[in-house]
């Protein structure tokens, strides 16, 4: 039997939409993840705390109630955490600049695409 792209592993979801949190959620763990951590937002104990937890990857939308995600990014970059962006907002010069290498799925997105998005930023590639 063949693993699941996100078979065992943690991942950390960054949305402020209740029913896309709950749908990334349920297609993380349809595709194999142990544990998923959503944080609604930047000013909820979970996001501040983020830096004594440890997880393979994240899904981060580009705002969370009207505030940039890019601290967030950059600050999951500096401890390796791979991530990709999952946003509805158009092209962000400042992604592009910064994050060159993480891939950007724009919503509405299918799901097939974010968990491939998702296994290959874990894997590294883009």
């Amino acid at each position: 039997m063949d693993a699941l792209p996100l078979d065992g592993l943690r991942v950390l979801v960054l949305e402020d939409e209740f029913l896309i949190a709950m749908d990334v959620e349920q297609l993380c763990r349809d595709h194999g993840a142990a544990d998923v951590v959503i944080i609604p937002s930047l000013d909820s104990p979970a996001a501040v705390d983020i830096g004594g937890s440890n997880y393979d990857v994240a899904v981060i939308d580009l705002r969370l109630r009207g505030q940039s995600t890019l601290d967030f990014a950059r600050g999951l970059a500096a401890r390796g955490v791979p991530f990709i962006f999952a946003t509805g907002l158009a092209d962000d010069q400042e992604i592009s600049r910064d994050f060159p290498s993480v891939h950007v799925v724009s919503k509405p997105y299918r799901g097939p695409e974010l968990i491939e998005a998702m296994a290959k930023a874990r894997a590294g590639l883009k």
